[in-house]
């Protein structure tokens, strides 16, 4: 059974509504005299933050070289399944040593229509060849032309220069300099021989 609810009856000022346009409109008049906040798009672009997650895209190391080794975590990591990942050889290059690497990805595609900028794909990166940019303007004519390809997720990573270059010195000699100075133990300066 429904419930009745009294409603009280409006008094004289209530129904003539003014006492609510009135206070309406000093809002109103009190906010056309403050600064703007409003940003003229796309004259003026917002301030992009450091922790911002924008589209996903692709580096390439210091040397040019693909970073993806195609180990397709990110494909299985991605939450709407928006990565998918085709992989290949590794390129067979004369400019740059592949010889540590077996794979690379033949293709690479993320649909950004369907991609939640989560960026699981960039944690669990063992290459960290993958990072969130800080791209946001994602605007296209038709819906395949928001699904990236490998050349056009290269063109939004860029190139990235890692502190730790962990493939540099795989093929070095035993009585390189780099390990000269480290004692049989493996820690460099602990003393035991």
């Amino acid at each position: 059974m429904a419930k009745v609810v009294d409603r009280r009856k409006l008094n004289f000022w209530e129904e003539l509504y003014l006492p609510a346009i009135a206070s309406g409109m000093k809002r109103t008049f009190a906010q056309m005299f403050k600064p703007a906040i409003t940003l003229q798009y796309p004259e003026q672009r917002p301030e992009i933050f450091d922790d911002y997650r924008g589209a996903p895209g692709l580096v390439r190391d210091q040397d040019g070289r693909e970073k993806c080794v195609s180990c397709q975590l990110c494909e299985y990591i991605c939450p709407p399944r928006a990565i998918v990942i085709v992989p290949g050889e590794a390129p067979d290059q004369p400019d740059y040593d592949y010889s540590e690497i077996e794979k690379a990805p033949k293709e690479f595609y993320i649909d950004m229509l369907r991609c939640i900028y989560c960026g699981y794909c960039e944690e669990i990166c063992p290459e960290q060849a993958i990072f969130m940019t800080d791209l946001y303007e994602l605007n296209a004519g038709s819906r395949q032309e928001l699904v990236h390809d490998k050349a056009k997720l290269y063109d939004v990573g860029g190139l990235r220069v890692d502190a730790i270059q962990k493939w540099k010195d795989k093929n070095a000699s035993p009585g390189s300099e780099e390990r000269k100075n480290v004692p049989p133990s493996g820690n460099p300066g602990d003393g035991a021989h």
